[in-house]
């Protein structure tokens, strides 16, 4: 065989062996039968609009604008979740690294969790909620017991992007928002 012909069959079996492995990658099923989410664990617009939904749901009872989604925060969020599964447990970024942005963390076990209990034991600290300048908003004297729900319902945050990673045995949920809510001194509507 001629040195044109040899790679002429070389790159013909190149090219059957990428087609396969993507047809072997776009046939992949999880164990619940449903496609296995792509590499990148970019969260599908299905999941980013459902998770945007729960918030906006809250903030629209309020009268609240509503918020839009950031890809980037979302990449963020990823990125950080990963970490906190590697450490097992929930640590908060540090403010130099979130650059003006808020956050929202919740951890448990892998797999256990639907995301709407997820970001709605976020939203269900409102019932310790009292209105009034941060931190003074809580009825139980400590602001730590409101600070996820006030992130979300707070008036002057436009954008989230959130992140449902599962490393490590567990699931971590990391929302990021901008611009960052919770500002001492201030109310949240």
């Amino acid at each position: 065989m001629d040195g044109s012909k040899l790679l002429a069959a070389v790159l013909a079996s190149l090219g059957m062996l990428c087609a396969t492995g993507a047809s072997v990658a776009a046939s992949a099923r999880s164990a619940s039968g449903l496609p296995q989410a792509r590499y990148d664990n970019r969260m599908s617009d299905r999941q980013a609009s459902h998770i945007l939904a729960l918030h906006n749901r809250e903030r629209e009872a309020l009268g609240l604008p509503k918020l839009k989604w950031n890809r980037a925060l979302e990449r963020e969020a990823k990125h950080w979740g990963h970490e906190l599964a590697r450490m097992g447990r929930l640590q908060h970024a540090d403010n130099a690294v979130r650059n003006g942005t808020g956050e929202n963390l919740w951890m448990g076990t892998a797999g256990q969790w639907p995301v709407e209990t997820m970001v709605n034991m976020f939203i269900d600290e409102k019932r310790h909620y009292r209105h009034g300048n941060f931190p003074e908003i809580s009825r139980t004297g400590k602001w730590a017991d409101v600070a996820h729900y006030t992130q979300v319902i707070w008036r002057d945050t436009q954008e989230v992007g959130c992140s449902v990673v599962n490393d490590h045995g567990w699931d971590v949920l990391v929302c990021r928002y901008w611009p960052a809510g919770n500002v001492w001194g201030r109310k949240a509507y």
